[in-house]
């Protein structure tokens, strides 16, 4: 695994957290100033880098539906670029496949993969028209069953997007179900050929297939510092607390395997 982001509902990090930072657009917008990233202690660059998190499961789970259009996501992805500096990548609106996420929508698996490939497709075409950067947007691979995720994989070939030349594609729909043989299998089929960034990472996913994996995000210490006491006063739990979220992260990593491919399709098998 090239790069784990830490995940953080605290926007304030960006300025001084030295580590990769995965944050979420919903905790952005809107904000009149923006945290600029922080210039030093990240090994692979000279910054310390940080990935967008579009909210996606949030805004469905809420509206059964995308309220942000793509020209105000757009819009804000381009300032965050500027104003924040040293975005990796941006996460597209895309529409994840989770049957409860399905049931507020009212729409098929097909229908939510179609419609993430013509979102990607017209965040990368209003790119050019709000920045002179690269265009950040990764694709995202979607689906319930392990087929679904090749149908997808065929769907963006038959939109003109080769994902096997892309620098990373997301894996979506799979925080839930970490630990089940069948997200192992996806992973083992998918990374031969695709540089995959896996979303919303538990510790049992780490381990099952984080060898094969290029990147990684995960907020999973949050929901454990819910059952610690806080280590200063004031601290109800450690939810909010950096040097938790950061001696869980050191811990996670230590935790994961260099696995090879030939390792993970044997266990997947």
């Amino acid at each position: 695994m090239e790069c784990f982001y830490l995940g953080t509902h605290q926007p304030s990090w960006l300025a001084h957290v030295t580590v990769p930072l995965f944050v979420s657009h919903r905790r952005l917008a809107g904000r009149r100033t923006l945290p600029p990233r922080a210039r030093v202690g990240y090994a692979k660059v000279d910054t310390a880098a940080w990935a967008l998190d579009s909210g996606g499961f949030s805004e469905l789970s809420l509206y059964g539906e995308w309220r942000t259009t793509p020209a105000e996501y757009v819009a804000a992805v381009a300032r965050y670029d500027v104003e924040i500096g040293h975005l990796d990548w941006a996460a597209p609106q895309d529409w994840m496949c989770e049957p409860d996420i399905l049931a507020r929508t009212g729409l098929t698996v097909a229908e939510h993969q179609a419609r993430t490939v013509d979102n990607y497709l017209d965040l990368c075409d209003r790119w050019p028209g709000v920045s002179d950067s690269e265009c950040p947007f990764m694709p995202v691979l979607t689906g319930w069953r392990e087929s679904d995720y090749h149908w997808h994989a065929d769907a963006y070939a038959a939109a003109g997007v080769d994902l096997a030349q892309q620098h990373l594609v997301g894996l979506g729909s799979v925080c839930r179900r970490q630990g089940t043989r069948m997200v192992a299998r996806l992973v083992a089929s998918l990374s031969p050929w695709l540089a995959l960034h896996a979303f919303g990472v538990k510790t049992t996913g780490l381990a099952e297939y984080g060898g094969a994996v290029e990147t990684a995000d995960s907020m999973a210490w949050s929901a454990r510092g819910r059952r610690e006491p806080g280590c200063a006063p004031g601290h109800a739990s450690e939810a909010n607390c950096l040097p938790f979220a950061l001696a869980w992260r050191d811990e996670v990593l230590a935790g994961v395997p260099a696995a090879t491919q030939l390792d993970l399709l044997a266990r997947a098998s």
